[in-house]
């Protein structure tokens, strides 16, 4: 498979050495000076990108790979509020975008058994629930796109909450997602039940940026051929 890789950080290099083991070609590793060549490459010399950049940028890139026809795997978070133009866009040019804030197999197992709990807990009233995520001091977004997913499957089930703040909190309407940014951290997750008697608290702790790679490499090799805009759930069949 011929990949384009767009985004040359510390992931990017991860992708290229997992990639490059398993046989793939890496067309081109586009940095944040070189974006502008996404333009040149056309879908005869690619047949997936992966996209990990920057908020500011990947809105443009994913759109530039809808119009040459390039599906594209992204991973870039904090730009959710384009969302349904980029949807807009991928339908009307038949493109194919499959976006995750996290592609660790067992980050997305994680938001699968988050939901499942969270529709037992909300039972409970007696129990506070907050989620706390951890990241190195270089990560840009906070709270993590990955913290906001986990989110969203607690909100969903706890009808009584209005939102998030990025906080601790004891408000009832509202959902708190403490940040904190620590040396090398490659990405803590966790959720917290917390009564007077006791806590239950679910744990996602990466020991390295192999599982997200190698995530993002398995969805490149699923998207190519497909239409539409899909998450790990299509991938994964959750």
């Amino acid at each position: 498979m011929r990949i384009l890789l767009i985004g040359y950080g510390k992931m990017g290099h991860t992708i290229e050495r997992l990639a490059l083991a398993k046989g793939h070609q890496i067309v081109a590793a586009l940095t944040v000076e070189d974006a502008h060549q996404l333009s040149s490459y056309t879908k005869d010399q690619v047949d997936v990108a992966i996209e990990f950049t920057s908020p500011a940028a990947a809105v443009n890139n994913i759109l530039t790979c809808f119009e040459l026809g390039i599906p594209v795997v992204c991973g870039t978070t904090g730009w959710l509020q384009d969302l349904p133009r980029v949807e807009a866009k991928c339908q009307e040019l038949n493109g194919a975008l499959l976006y995750a804030s996290n592609f660790s197999v067992g980050v997305n197992l994680f938001f699968h058994f988050n939901e499942y709990v969270a529709k037992k807990m909300q039972q409970y009233p007696e129990y506070g629930v907050q989620v706390k995520e951890i990241h190195h001091v270089h990560k840009l977004d906070q709270p993590s796109g990955t913290a906001l997913s986990i989110a969203e499957g607690i909100l969903k089930q706890y009808p009584t909450k209005q939102g998030w703040v990025n906080d601790k909190t004891t408000s009832e309407d509202l959902l708190g997602i403490e940040s904190e940014r620590e040396g090398e951290v490659v990405g803590t997750h966790m959720v917290q039940y917390t009564s007077a008697n006791d806590t239950l608290e679910l744990n996602h702790i990466a020991h390295s940026r192999d599982g997200f790679a190698a995530g993002a490499i398995l969805a490149a090799e699923w998207l190519p051929g497909k239409q539409g805009v899909f998450g790990m759930n299509d991938l994964l069949q959750l």
